[in-house]
């Protein structure tokens, strides 16, 4: 992933919290807005509108099953473990913040708070304390996407596909690219994406952190000629991305150097095979053979010390019998 959360969180450093803004009504506005550059201020916007909002919002309980997530919600992939200390904070406290939701055709849509309702949801409470409020598609789909980006550290393929439902919502993608607090070339970045072949984002939809918004805009140059010689390269470097074998950002020089070279691959690439392994959705690592040698690789963290000396044991025994 880009480092597009570090330099936004660094730009907004002495951007104020949403509940520390107060408002008042007789102050008269700055002839320019006086928020930091880009993204930063894209954010300070986004904050002061949901102060905004809940003053003139109306509190209520709200049942938990008439709300849906808001459609423009970037996140589609929650940790676990962190929700469920929410769910038994919830449980043992109540809800210290309301929710912020708006009226939909049937029921209501979260506006802020998908993790206090999950939580809600985890631990089987009926009602949860919201702000109902009364909020446009436009505004509504750039604040889920501003809040999102900068404070859930997404992946940049999360991002694009946030970006990507939110377009229709958007005169033009200069407005986008306006409102979000990007340049029209980082929004394009993002776009890249949407140009990669179904065998990438089937990992990726699995995977989101496998590949940047640069490394992606490199593969879909590549692939912008669809030749089917370069996709098949693509799709033997790929799968090296995935199985850890190649780093993403010298994915698509790997491809040109493959073709140019006039072998269509590197050397045992086209007679690899990979089987990836999964613990639960995870990936744990993957078992490459070719014309080299059977290859196993456990990513870092995945092993306890006794699935270690089990594997070891096993190998010993393998070979020993021979």
């Amino acid at each position: 992933m880009s480092n597009l959360r570090e330099r936004m969180m660094s730009k907004t450093a002495e951007v104020r919290a949403a509940k520390d803004i107060q408002l008042d009504p007789q102050q008269e506005k700055p002839a320019s807005p006086r928020t930091a550059p880009g993204m930063a201020g894209a954010l300070a916007q986004a904050q002061q509108r949901i102060v905004e909002l809940e003053k003139t919002g109306t509190a209520s309980d709200v049942n938990v099953s008439e709300i849906v997530p808001n459609p423009w919600q970037p996140r589609k992939v929650f940790n676990e473990a962190k929700l469920t200390q929410l769910a038994e904070s919830v449980r043992e406290a109540g809800l210290v913040q309301p929710i912020i939701v708006r009226r939909a055709v049937r029921g209501y849509q979260i506006v802020a708070g998908e993790r206090r309702w999950r939580a809600h949801k985890m631990i089987g409470q009926e009602t949860i304390k919201a702000v109902i409020i009364n909020l446009s598609d436009e505004e509504m789909a750039m604040l889920a996407l501003v809040e999102n980006i900068v404070r859930d550290d997404l992946s940049d393929y999360e991002i694009s596909r946030s970006i990507r439902s939110t377009e229709k919502e958007f005169p033009n993608r200069r407005r986008m690219a306006e409102a979000l607090g990007f340049s029209r070339s980082e929004l394009y970045r993002f776009l890249a994406f949407a140009d990669l072949p179904d065998f990438v984002i089937k990992d990726l939809d699995l995977q989101p952190r496998l590949l940047g918004a640069t490394a992606a805009e490199g593969l879909a140059s590549v692939l912008r000629d669809q030749n089917p010689k370069t996709v098949d390269v693509a799709r033997e470097m790929w799968a090296r991305v995935v199985a850890g074998e190649l780093d993403q950002m010298k994915l698509a020089r790997a491809i040109k150097q493959a073709l140019e070279s006039g072998k269509g691959g590197s050397p045992g690439v086209s007679d690899r095979s990979i089987e990836k392994i999964f613990a639960g959705k995870n990936q744990a690592g993957s078992i490459t053979k070719d014309a080299v040698g059977f290859t196993v690789k456990i990513r870092a963290g995945m092993l306890t010390a006794e699935k270690e000396k089990q594997i070891r044991n096993l190998i010993a025994e393998l070979f020993s019998a021979q």
